[in-house]
């Protein structure tokens, strides 16, 4: 991705997000940057949240990006399925916990399902 005058750099991994089977961006360069940017935030202020769960509930570091996915993929996170794998990723990276294989689409909620409670 081009820097254009703006110093923020895109990393291939984020820019696959938004590129077509040819490499070209699907959205414009300063969109794909600002949702780069909204995601590493996103992954960076995940740490902890990641880090207290794991000392406090003790479930594997696997369990807990799984889980922390999981939310991310919710039409409420404001987020896409894909850079939700993202985010799980990089946090995985800023962890260097192993990262699971992460469900690329999540399964239709039954019409049973309550929505997860919020802590």
């Amino acid at each position: 991705m081009h820097e254009d005058d703006n110093q923020i750099h895109v990393p291939p991994s984020f820019v696959a997000v938004y590129a077509d089977s040819r490499q070209r961006l699907r959205e414009p360069a300063p969109v794909v940057r600002a949702r780069y940017e909204l995601c590493e935030d996103l992954a960076g202020h995940l740490v902890e949240h990641a880090q207290t769960l794991y000392h406090v509930q003790a479930p594997s570091e696997k369990e807990i990006l799984l889980r922390i996915h999981a939310g991310l993929c919710t039409a409420e996170s404001g987020v896409s399925v894909a850079e939700a794998t993202w985010i799980a990723t990089r946090l995985a990276e800023l962890l260097n916990w192993p990262c699971p294989e992460l469900p690329q689409t999540l399964p239709p909620p039954t019409s049973g399902d309550a929505p997860p409670s919020s802590h």
